[in-house]
């Protein structure tokens, strides 16, 4: 049975118009049960009239054959209706009629291409045995199952696009929903890791800090880490922004993180503010507080610094975002592991996702600068 997880992942990344686009399937795939059963009822039909017109038991075998190869469809009786047919066209000029349903027969069972050309060859043995039988052709004679022809592989030409496109469109619904769930999968890992998991790492420290000493200080911090991580999980759950940021500046929530970080870790943490601020879109806002938070908790979790510089800078076409601390810096011949590197690679896609820009410089013992740049929309 899928999770609930699952469920909402699948709900959300679901195309708007999806209900339409199944409705428009459902439609689709009626017209082409229409076309498919349309030239098989007229082919039975012709075949019964053709039937009826000269009732030999030669005709009436010829008539069963091809209402039964319309509605069995089994192609190694094609050849044998073929000969049937042109024998008894020699026989009687009555046997033209059955031209028509042997039409739809060529093309139901042989690719386009073939089957045009077969029907091509089928009007034309048509029109001659009619003639050698008349000694006489007049126009209707020789138009007759041409255009009869003509008009059965109109028909099947326009059943068989009318089903690829069809099928297309069930591809492209397909693979839209595949990549909105993976979208929304990433959506959910980022905000899971930007808050969750940084609130549990806060908690973690603390608890670690209350056994070495003022336990109850440091409990009441990790009570409070606990219920901002609820508070935030049932916020990315419902698809809302953050507490700091409802009602509240990006400089403000800013400044929020950093004495959380403070709090949980006992770092230094200093927030500035340069530039005129301007109104950024929420997404922007999101982008960069989310990006502070994970920088700010790989300082704390990897870092081993004393102090971290946190600046926020509005220039005229676009804000920066840079967390430079005094730590250790990245290693350079540390490979990467399963477990580590996600942080990094998140905030990348974050700035990315916004046209925007991530800069990383880091030294062995000089510690790690981390930018993001993003365009101010216009």
């Amino acid at each position: 049975m899928p999770s609930r997880l699952n469920l909402l992942i699948d709900a959300a990344a679901r195309p708007r118009g999806y209900a339409g686009g199944i409705v428009t399937s459902v439609d689709s795939r009626a017209s082409a049960r229409l076309l498919t059963a349309g030239p098989d009822v007229l082919g039975v039909a012709l075949a019964g009239l053709a039937a009826a017109r000269d009732p030999r038991p030669l005709v009436l075998v010829l008539a069963a054959g091809l209402v039964g190869c319309l509605v069995l469809r089994p192609r190694w009786v094609l050849g044998l209706v073929g000969i049937l047919w042109v024998t008894l066209l020699v026989v009687t000029p009555g046997a033209v009629w059955f031209a028509f349903p042997f039409y739809f027969l060529l093309l139901r069972a042989l690719p386009i291409r073939v089957a045009a050309g077969a029907v091509a060859v089928t009007g034309v043995v048509a029109v001659a045995g009619f003639g050698w039988h008349q000694h006489v052709l007049s126009i209707g004679t020789v138009i007759g199952p041409l255009l009869g022809g003509a008009v059965a592989v109109a028909v099947v030409v326009v059943y068989r696009e009318s089903e690829r496109r069809r099928e297309l469109t069930v591809e492209l619904a397909a693979a839209e929903r595949a990549a909105g769930v993976l979208a929304e999968r990433e959506r959910l890992a980022r905000e899971v890791h930007d808050t969750l998991a940084q609130s549990l790492s806060s908690i973690h420290l603390l608890l670690s800090a209350a056994q070495r000493g003022d336990t109850a200080r440091h409990v009441d911090a990790a009570k409070a880490a606990a219920a901002d991580a609820l508070a935030e999980a049932r916020r990315f759950v419902r698809d809302q922004n953050p507490p700091t940021l409802d009602g509240g500046s990006l400089p403000d929530a800013l400044r929020q993180a950093c004495a959380a970080t403070t709090t949980a870790s006992g770092l230094a943490v200093h927030c500035h503010v340069t530039g005129t601020e301007v109104d950024l879109p929420a997404t922007h806002q999101l982008a960069i507080l989310r990006v502070a938070q994970s920088a700010l908790g790989n300082v704390i979790n990897h870092a081993n610094a004393t102090e971290v510089q946190v600046t926020l800078s509005y220039l005229d076409t676009e804000v920066t975002l840079d967390v430079v601390d005094n730590g250790r810096g990245i290693p350079t011949t540390t490979p990467p592991t399963p477990n580590r590197g996600y942080g990094i690679a998140t905030m990348r896609a974050r700035a990315r996702a916004l046209a925007g820009d991530l800069v990383i410089e880091s030294d062995p013992g000089q510690g790690t600068a981390i930018a993001i740049t993003l365009p101010v929309p216009a």
